[in-house]
Parts: structure tokens; sequence; C-alpha cells
């Protein structure tokens, strides 16, 4: 009776949000299945994100013990229970009233995150200057995004060697003084402050571009009174536009308080997506998600999403893998020696490709061999043979011929046309 239930507990983790709609395939997709070890849904193909899974609770968990044992501890709490580190995100709750014709109602906003400043002013204004549709309010549009930013930008198996597929000893070793050296040299989180109040900390002013980093703000030049016109001086280390003046900025202690940015501009340098939580990693100069800097730093296996930590690991279609990992993405057989064909840029093995993917030939109606040659026109193939790329009235080959195509049908000639159209 014990073992049952260790079984059970293992196969309920396993599926955690087990038939949870798809949002983007709809009714397509069965229900939520957490394939093995490839971090998707086996139904539909589609991530975990892109899912409605509950997650708020696993989210801090996660942001949680990434802050664990860095200067961001402050952001965390542990509970009693478990003594597993749980993220306290700021969450902001706005009310409003609303006049009625006799009542009078109240209207309440929550923000399922917030800068975490003591002035819930500037951590309003700082969500009016990003995209409504990225806005994390509750139930909209911009909570969903920052939902799958979340797992976009911070995947659990880039910190966390328990949440990996089958890693070595060796390789659980190298991860963790991976994690610990990242933790220690580039994360950080980003500060909102109004500039004029870090300018008047730091003292007199920075030249722009000066690449310092003192607690100074990166300031245009006062004389260039067309680069200034609200009488703002502080500009944005991205688009290098000036600040308006009384907007608040984000400020990144790892590249220093000379360079600051628009709430909008704050992005990761090779997705271009707002930073999740204002959470960064600085590397060269330059803000990195979590997933990119891990990329900058590591290859990814393009099967499991894994980092790759072992010295033997095989790279193709310009994208690398674990040995194990270089698999059918239909049917999970391994690809080694096999033939196999890239469909959306994944490999799949020449019996599933046939199945599942291959075109049908107008001539005889069979699926044509990805190995074998066709002709395509306007979304129309045949076999490139005597016997199916025929005219659709004489049947004469038309290979190496001219042909007049119609809904599917091609004709050697005017005759002929006429003669199937008539």
């Amino acid at each position: 009776m014990e073992l049952e239930n260790k079984v059970k507990k293992l196969t309920l983790g396993h599926e955690e949000g087990s038939g949870a709609p798809c949002f983007k395939c709809k009714d397509k997709c069965e229900g939520f299945e957490l394939h093995f070890w490839r971090k998707i849904c086996r139904n539909c193909k589609c991530g975990q994100e892109e899912h409605d899974v509950p997650s708020n609770n696993e989210d801090d968990r996660k942001v949680g013990k990434l802050f664990e044992d860095t200067k961001y501890t402050a952001l965390i709490a542990k509970l009693k229970t478990d003594g597993i580190p749980t993220y306290k995100r700021n969450v902001m709750i706005l009310t409003s009233p609303i006049s009625a014709k006799k009542d009078v109602s109240i209207n309440t906003v929550t923000y399922e995150w917030a800068p975490p400043v003591q002035n819930q002013t500037l951590a309003r204004r700082y969500m009016e200057l990003i995209p409504k549709e990225k806005q994390p309010v509750a139930g909209s549009e911009g909570a969903q995004y920052r939902k799958k930013q979340l797992a976009k930008q911070l995947p659990a198996h880039d910190q966390d060697p328990s949440k990996c597929h089958e890693l070595s000893p060796n390789e659980v070793k190298q991860m963790e003084q991976f994690v610990k050296k990242y933790k220690n040299e580039v994360l950080g989180v980003g500060d909102v402050k109004l500039p004029k109040e870090v300018g008047a900390q730091g003292g007199e002013a920075a030249k722009p571009d000066s690449g310092n980093q003192s607690t100074l703000t990166t300031v245009k030049n006062v004389e260039d009174k067309a680069a200034a016109p609200s009488g703002s001086v502080y500009y944005c280390f991205r688009c290098k536009e000036n600040m308006k003046e009384g907007d608040p900025a984000v400020y990144a202690e790892r590249a220093g308080y000379d360079k600051l940015w628009h709430p909008s501009c704050f992005v990761c340098f090779t997705c271009s997506e707002l930073l999740v939580d204002m959470i960064y990693f600085w590397k060269k100069g330059k803000l990195y998600c979590g997933r990119h800097y891990c990329d900058s730093e590591k290859p990814r296996c393009a099967g499991c999403d894994e980092l790759i930590f072992s010295n033997e690991y095989t790279q193709a279609e310009g994208q690398n893998w674990h040995l194990k990992h270089f698999c059918c993405f239909d049917c999970d057989c391994v690809l080694a020696g096999e033939i196999y064909v890239m469909v959306n840029d994944k490999p799949v093995c020449k019996p599933c490709y046939v199945k599942n993917h291959a075109v049908t030939c107008q001539g005889c109606h069979n699926a044509i061999d990805p190995e074998v040659q066709r002709v395509s026109y306007s979304g129309f193939h045949w076999h490139a043979s005597p016997d199916c790329f025929v005219c659709s009235c004489c049947s004469k080959c038309l290979i190496g011929q001219k042909f007049m195509p119609i809904e599917g049908m091609v004709f050697c000639s005017v005759e002929c046309k006429k003669k199937m159209t008539s």
C-alpha cells in the first residue's frame, strides 16, 4: 500500500496542471500532458506556459530559489512548514470610487507584481510607462504575459539541477558552480527611482557615455537645448532619448548608477522583451534575461531545453543536442545514423514524416517520400515522375514542359484545358 502511494505521488508531481487547456491551440489540444523530458505538452507540443496551468506558487518558489544566497534575500521569505525560499513579490492594489446614480462603488485594480518601492505614486507611474498589454493586472493579458516571461526568461532548469533530466554527479557539480558564479557576478534586480534624487545623492553629474561605475546618473550636455526640451538632462542608456521631467527611471546596480533606462526600455538585449519583474543579468555592458545570459555562456539542448554541462554533445541543423536527446520530435526514437527531416526546426524520423507531415501527390494521391524528387506549384505537389506529373486531360508527361495550372490540375495545352473545364 505504501509503495502504491509513492508511485501515485510521483505521477501527480509530473502531471501538475494535467488537462489544462492550451491558449494557443484552443480545442485542438486535448489538454496539457507534460512530456517526460521535453518541457512541452505531449498533445499539442506547446510549452507549459501556453496552457492555463496555475503557477503563482511555483513561480514564487522558483524566483525565491534564484534569490537565495544573494544580496536580494530581502525579497524572499522561508516558510516555517518546509523552509523553502519563496519570492515576496510586491502586489499593488489600487482602489478608486466610481459614481453611480444612487450609490458609489469602488473599483479595485490588482497588479500581480509592482516595483518594490515605498512610494506607490512612483510604482503607479512606472506601470503607466510600460505598454498596457504588458501591465500585470490580475486576470488580464498583461498578467498572462508576465507568466509566460517568467517561464521563458527564468527557466527553473537553468538554476536547479533537480529540475533537469538525469544529470550525472559531475554535471550537477558543474551546474551548481555555474549558478553560484552568475548569482555572485551578474544577477541583479532593477531599482526604480527619480533621476533627480539619484543625481542629488551623487553630487556632480557624469558626462554621457563615460562608462564609469560611479553613483552618478547619465546626463546629456545641458548646452544641447534641442536634446532636452523638457528641461530634463537625463537620458535613457538604451534608446538615448531624453527622460521626461518627473518620470521614474530604472537603474541596474551591476551597471552602475551612471546609467538609467525608461521603464519600457529595460529589456533583454537578445529577445527585446521586458525583463520580468526587472530581474536582469549584466554582461559586458548589456542587459540580458536569465535564458539569454545562460545561452551566451553554455550550449542549450534543442531537445530538452536544458543547458549542456557534458563535454560530449552533438551539433546538427545549427543547434546543440544532448546525445540522448537528438530524437524524433514525434515518436522520440533516437536519430543517430538515421534519415530525418526538419519540420519547423524540429527533427522528424522518415516514417513519422511520411505519416504526419509529407505532402500528397496530386497525381497518385499518395504521400511523397522526402528522398524522392517532386514538383511543387502554388501549394500543390506531384511526384516528379512520368506517371504523376501529367496533363490532367490527356496524361501527357509534363516534366520539363510548359504547363497551365488550374486549381490543382495541370494541362499541356489550351485545348486540353477547355475540354476539362467546359
